[in-house]
């Protein structure tokens, strides 16, 4: 299961990536896809995995502790996105691109710190 969690790192750390190199790829994505059902899906159960996944394997990692935190916070913002049905999603995704744009940079920049630190923490 760690593998998962790599490769759920390494999707994090392509992400980050991307958006410091062209944040309108992925901005423009999410801009025409934000009413999308498969979206909502898509983020609601990527967190319910990726935090699942945290909280079981978290024993396994170099930061117990801190994987643990992270699961948990990945499992309820999944399950905070189930709860708030299609549309508020996509109010939500709508609010959140269009204020993004000035934090794009930082936020790659996180995205990509974070996505290392999942790989590094189950090296």
């Amino acid at each position: 299961m760690n593998f998962l969690i790599m490769i759920f790192g390494s999707l994090i750390l392509l992400a980050g990536i991307t958006l410091v190199i062209n944040s309108d790829f992925i901005l423009g994505f999410l801009k025409r896809n934000s009413d999308n059902f498969r979206l909502h899906i898509l983020a609601a159960t990527a967190r319910i995995i990726l935090g699942a996944l945290l909280i079981i394997q978290s024993g396994e990692s170099k930061f117990p502790f801190v994987i643990l935190i992270i699961g948990w916070l990945s499992l309820v913002a999944g399950v905070f996105l189930v709860l708030i049905g299609r549309q508020n999603f996509a109010r939500l995704m709508s609010l959140a691109i269009s204020t993004a744009k000035p934090f794009t940079l930082a936020g790659g920049a996180l995205a990509g710190v974070f996505g290392g630190f999942l790989i590094y923490a189950f090296l």
